[in-house]
């Protein structure tokens, strides 16, 4: 596994003409980077090169199978034996990680994806992606005053609906977690800390949905999620790695999300079997 440096780089540097910034490779005990800006010093702690190909970065591998077509996302699911990209897209990663290696998974016990829940996987995602994930987004970069009224008016739309959903049930799917809770937790868990200011989502924060913030409280406090938490890598890239958004790449202070998730939560009002009512994913 590697973990990119959150600030985004010149992929090209040694060519003027290419303007192009993106994930790059570091070690965590190497010098700091400065953001696309020219403002900032931030040190690449929590980093970890890439130990396959020794490649400088992401762009450097979509070059190697000769993929210019679209962007140079992460994360990338790569195949050392072949060396090719297998795939890019995060939501069809957890599907794959979740069943595909179960030969030699450490715990081939853990589904996500059971089987009698797909459908209400299936349901739930098809309003959470559009106006949670990816509206805050819509939110952060939209161009026009229009735009954003509508972007903004859907998530928290899409807010709201999650904070009934909770009420009735421990997680998005009933009382059983699922890659939708998965999906969810990576949005809400910047929301407070990055989206409110960053990307001008501030009509509420998640802190003031009682049920979303207590759930998010019991994920966060399981060891896969806090684990695999990281707030410097999280605000470090969104409020350094976009010059038009944030130039001088100043972050903020606070909140201090991780020290509210660590209290405890009330979820366990909820039994784990036959009493959680089911998600209303209509």
């Amino acid at each position: 596994m590697s973990v990119v440096h959150p600030t985004w780089q010149k992929t090209r540097p040694d060519d003027p003409e290419d303007k192009h910034c993106g994930w790059a490779f570091t070690s965590p005990d190497g010098e700091p980077l400065v953001p696309p800006s020219g403002h900032g010093s931030l040190d690449p702690r929590d980093t970890i090169p890439d130990p396959v190909k020794g490649f400088p970065n992401v762009r450097a591998i979509y070059d190697s199978v000769e993929d210019t077509v679209g962007k140079y996302t992460v994360p990338i699911l790569y195949d050392k034996e072949t060396g090719t990209i297998v795939n890019n897209e995060s939501a069809e990663i957890i599907e794959m990680l979740n069943k595909e290696f179960n030969a030699i998974a450490k715990h081939p016990e853990v589904d996500v994806f059971p089987e009698d829940l797909l459908g209400a996987i299936d349901a739930i995602n098809e309003w959470v992606y559009p106006g949670i994930n990816n509206g805050v987004y819509r939110c952060g970069f939209a161009t026009s005053q229009g735009a954003y009224d509508k972007a903004v008016a859907e998530l928290f739309e899409s807010l709201d609906r999650m904070e009934a959903i909770l009420a009735e049930n421990r997680y998005l799917c009933g009382d059983q977690l699922t890659a939708a809770d998965v999906r969810a937790y990576v949005t809400l868990v910047r929301f407070d800390e990055v989206y409110v200011v960053y990307f001008k989502c501030n009509k509420a924060r998640i802190i003031d949905y009682p049920n979303i913030q207590n759930y998010l409280r019991e994920l966060w406090q399981m060891p896969a999620f806090k684990d695999t938490t990281n707030m410097y890598h999280i605000k470090t890239h969104y409020f350094t790695s976009h010059p038009t958004l944030n130039h001088y790449s100043v972050v903020p202070a606070g909140p201090d999300v991780l020290a509210d998730l660590a209290k405890p939560h009330d979820r366990d009002r909820f039994s784990s079997g036959a009493a959680s009512k089911k998600a209303r994913v209509e």
